[in-house]
């Protein structure tokens, strides 16, 4: 029978082994360990008829159940596991508890050959380690600044440099406004976007100072957990200080190659806050490709919003003014700052 691990070892060793999630579609999709490969025992329909079954009649029910459905396709799990595990022969599998699903695929597997070790608690126990890492104290500095002087390019180009960085737009798949969703990937359940935070998380070293962009509490449909939002909130916000015509300009950068269909529909989401004056007069500027215009109007509101976010929700926060959107100079900029402040 395969080991078992505890939730830490069982993290460590899927570095270098697959990990196979066996439960079924819907779940995975809900929520998963970040790169771990779906191979489910049953379909969503085929687990409620093994449920209903338990619930109703007894387990014994349940098991012929499960054993009904299971049966007709072991041979494609088989090959399938043996596919994944490729040349090292090993997996490493897990289900809901660490109940039957696992252990039943866990024996198809050792039956081919394959060396499996099994997580402790499932991918319950991985939610509960997923919570108090979050939850972990860590040494924040937040990157502020209007829309469009570029915050998550600067988080970037700080990473190259060896900075310690927490991409919260780059894993929930949204630039955090209404044209946020352009040109991203369909975004993740916050489930998984907890998930992939906490990965993002643990190699970084809490006594360092690591960075992170100013967001509401929302991304999207992602909600930032609340440890976290409450220690950016309490921690000390970079204001970086662009002028609107830069940063007009490099949202025209980032999205005039979008269709204007793409574009109007992005503006109509804010037309209250815009008025009606200001929404007919930005679409009538996407409609001439006059993009800079658009930018210069939406901005408007945007600003606004965001210096009242900015002095009513964080207490210490540093203004300094940069002359350049380019995100290599201020990510430069940024990282000199800390370093001469000593964070």
């Amino acid at each position: 029978m395969a080991d078992l691990l505890n939730i830490e070892s069982f993290i460590s060793l899927s570095a270098k082994y697959p990990v196979i999630d066996v439960r079924t579609p819907s779940e995975y999709l809900q929520g998963h360990i970040p790169e771990a490969i779906n191979i489910p025992l049953f379909n969503d329909h085929e687990r409620k008829v093994v449920g209903t079954a338990y619930k109703q009649v007894n387990r014994e029910a349940a098991m012929y159940a499960g054993l009904e459905f299971a049966g007709a396709k072991l041979v494609k799990l088989a090959k399938e596991g043996e596919r994944i595990a490729g040349k090292n022969r090993t997996l490493l599998v897990h289900c809901w508890r660490g109940g039957m699903r696992s252990k039943s695929m866990v024996w198809l597997f050792e039956t081919m050959g394959i060396t499996c070790y099994l997580l402790e608690g499932g991918y319950k126990s991985y939610r509960n380690y997923v919570r108090k890492v979050l939850a972990c104290p860590l040494n924040l500095l937040v990157i502020g600044g209007r829309t469009g002087s570029g915050k998550t390019a600067i988080l970037h180009h700080m990473r190259k440099s060896g900075e310690q960085v927490i991409d919260l737009e780059g894993l929930a798949h949204h630039k955090g406004s209404a044209f946020g969703a352009l040109g991203e990937l369909d975004q993740p359940t916050t489930e998984q976007f907890e998930n992939e935070l906490c990965r993002e998380i643990l190699p970084l070293d809490s006594e360092k100072v690591t960075w992170i962009e100013d967001e509401s509490r929302n991304v999207g449909k992602c909600v930032i957990p609340g440890e976290l939002f409450s220690t950016m909130r309490e921690a000390e916000i970079v204001f970086l200080d662009i002028s609107r015509e830069l940063r007009a300009r490099h949202l025209v950068d980032d999205y005039a190659q979008y269709e204007q269909e793409a574009l109007r529909a992005c503006v109509l989401k804010i037309e209250k806050r815009l008025g009606g004056d200001r929404t007919q007069e930005a679409l009538e500027a996407i409609d001439r490709e006059d993009y800079y215009h658009t930018a210069m109007i939406t901005l408007h509101y945007y600003d606004k919003a965001y210096m009242y976010s900015l002095e009513k929700n964080h207490k210490r926060y540093q203004i300094l003014s940069s002359g350049d959107v380019d995100p290599v100079v201020n990510a430069e900029f940024l990282i000199k700052y800390e370093k001469e402040r000593g964070f």
